[in-house]
């Protein structure tokens, strides 16, 4: 059944609201973005809300701008058709699977990242969408593949497999959601 509601108050409206507010605590913290991404301080010091934090913390304006915007539209889509837990699981539990996923390719390729942002999460919501709307399929999918290669041509840092790791686990909630 399809769901129509006019109000802005949605789970994904209040978790960009979050996220923004993370942002700027984020970047008034001493070491914000070491404290709150994800990265080897996660079990070399014990910072193990880092899987849940790091799709808080952003590496500018403009990354969370962009993020954000996403969010908005991928997640109250879904939040619209499918609902509020709907939401919360391709976007919260997915996310999390995506960052411990993340953390493993962290943990034994490349031990100097600093994880930051809400794109694996959000690539979960585009892997969910994917599955269930096939018509978007290929589109979803083109989509990750420009936005994790093509920074990396450019030379920006960015987290391609966390996008990856997302887009998976988003389509294989799907899956199991069918």
């Amino acid at each position: 059944m399809l769901r129509t509601t006019n109000s802005n108050f949605t789970l994904t409206n209040i978790t960009i609201a979050i996220t923004v507010l993370m942002y700027f605590i984020q970047i008034n913290v001493n070491y914000g973005g070491l404290y709150f991404g994800l990265n080897m301080y996660f079990l070399e010091g014990g910072f193990y809300w880092q899987p849940l934090t790091t799709m808080f913390a952003h590496g500018g304006l403009g990354h969370l701008a962009m993020n954000m915007f996403v969010l908005y539209q991928f997640g109250n889509a879904i939040e619209l058709h499918k609902g509020k837990q709907e939401f919360i699981l391709a976007y919260f539990v997915a996310g999390l699977l995506t960052s411990i996923f993340s953390f493993l390719y962290i943990y034994y390729l490349d031990n100097y990242v600093n994880l930051l942002g809400a794109s694996g999460a959000i690539c979960a919501l585009m892997g969910y969408i994917a599955y269930i709307d096939k018509f978007q399929r290929k589109a979803i999918i083109t989509w990750v593949l420009i936005i994790s290669v093509a920074p990396i041509i450019i030379g920006l840092p960015i987290a391609w497999y966390a996008h990856f790791i997302g887009l998976a686990i988003g389509f294989l909630i799907g899956m199991i959601r069918k």
